[in-house]
């Protein structure tokens, strides 16, 4: 049976970690790992992505042993963007690495500083409402969705393999978001030997994900953009607890999302762009068969992962080691929002002890009694 808490003290806890964290000086270094690509429409060249990584001095030069942990990102906002930014206090990678981790993070072929399939560069390419958006109207020159699952289970692959040897580590630990839930918790049902545990942010689970991969490039859209007014709009719509989210770290998000695509943020108006990429794979029983100790967190204002998906991600996984954390007034965005260290310490003592407030069998509210 699932056992809810409410957890006054642990909130206290996490304002003096995070007091402690602040103290530690984090360096960063970026990474470009060459990888052959299997988007279909540059398979077998070359591409490069990109990898950062976030850690003391002590740790960038020596390392942190087993403590290794790879953010990996959602359908649209880059690893970088998503989980390092550079706003007080509110860089995840930054909080893991001042409690002795080293953090990395990747972004697939067609995302962020990664690079790009030519296709992205072609408003052509886009949906026919967003092309009216930059004043054209064209046939697409590509038959369908840019990028897909297999592809981006090979650029995790590369990036593991890279730190694995970087590091000289036989497990890392996986932190995915939204779609990261099937990029990180698919390759880690793949590849349960090389995981030590499992970090999911709203996993976009689906019962009804189909097992097999289709014929690609599966039709459709090649790759989509994301406005200013778009990432406001879509924000607002899942943000109703006053002072859920601070104006000043979604300005420095934002700022961070188009130093990411140079190109897009040249275009009128400037956006981020990103692949669209299909899904497959990870089904259900796959995911019953998983072993991995899996933390899963959802916002309950969650708009674009619906929280129900959550717990069915939760009453489906295999592992004896599993919990679910119901996290009060945050959205699909909860690591930008209020409730963000919460969020970090809840993660980090997983990554610890492989518990969360001590159980690691649980469904646990936090962030109910502020």
């Amino acid at each position: 049976m699932a056992r809810w808490k409410n957890t006054a003290a642990f909130a206290a806890l996490t304002c003096l970690m995070a007091a402690s964290a602040e103290a530690a000086p984090v360096l960063s270094r970026d990474h470009y790992i060459p990888v052959k690509s299997q988007v279909p429409a540059t398979a077998g060249q070359t591409v490069k992505l990109y990898v950062r990584e976030r850690a003391t001095a002590p740790v960038m030069a020596h390392g942190a042993g087993d403590k290794v942990v790879l953010f990996v990102h959602g359908a649209g906002t880059p690893a970088e963007v998503a989980f390092d930014v550079p706003y007080q206090d509110y860089s995840w990678m930054a909080y893991l690495a001042n409690a002795g981790y080293d953090v990395f993070s990747v972004d697939m072929e067609g995302y962020g500083r990664s690079q790009r399939p030519p296709q992205m560069d072609d408003k052509c390419n886009l949906a026919p409402k967003q092309q009216k958006e930059f004043g054209v109207q064209c046939p697409p020159a590509y038959p369908g969705n840019l990028t897909n699952m297999g592809s981006d289970w090979h650029d995790i692959s590369a990036a593991v393999d890279f730190i694995k040897t970087l590091r000289h580590v036989d497990k890392i630990n996986l932190v995915g978001w939204s779609q990261g839930g099937p990029r990180a918790g698919g390759w880690a049902a793949q590849n349960p030997q090389q995981v030590a545990r499992l970090v999911l942010l709203a996993p976009a689970y689906n019962r009804n994900t189909r097992a097999t991969q289709p014929p690609l490039p599966v039709p459709g859209t090649v790759f989509n953009t994301q406005s200013l007014g778009d990432f406001t709009t879509g924000w607002n719509r899942q943000a109703p607890c006053p002072g859920q989210y601070d104006p000043k770290a979604a300005a420095s998000v934002w700022s961070e999302m188009l130093k990411s695509d140079p190109v897009g943020a040249k275009w009128s108006p400037p956006v981020r762009r990103a692949p669209l990429s299909s899904t497959y794979g990870w089904t259900t029983a796959r995911v019953k068969a998983m072993t991995t100790p899996t933390l899963m967190v959802s916002g309950i204002h969650d708009g674009q992962v619906n929280p129900q998906r959550v717990r069915d991600f939760y009453e489906d996984i295999g592992s004896a080691a599993k919990v679910f954390v119901d996290l009060a007034c945050s959205s699909h965005n909860a690591m930008w929002e209020k409730n963000h260290l919460l969020l970090f310490q809840t993660s980090l003592e997983w990554l610890d002890k492989g518990t969360v407030n001590g159980t690691s069998h649980a469904m646990i509210k936090l962030g109910y009694d502020k």
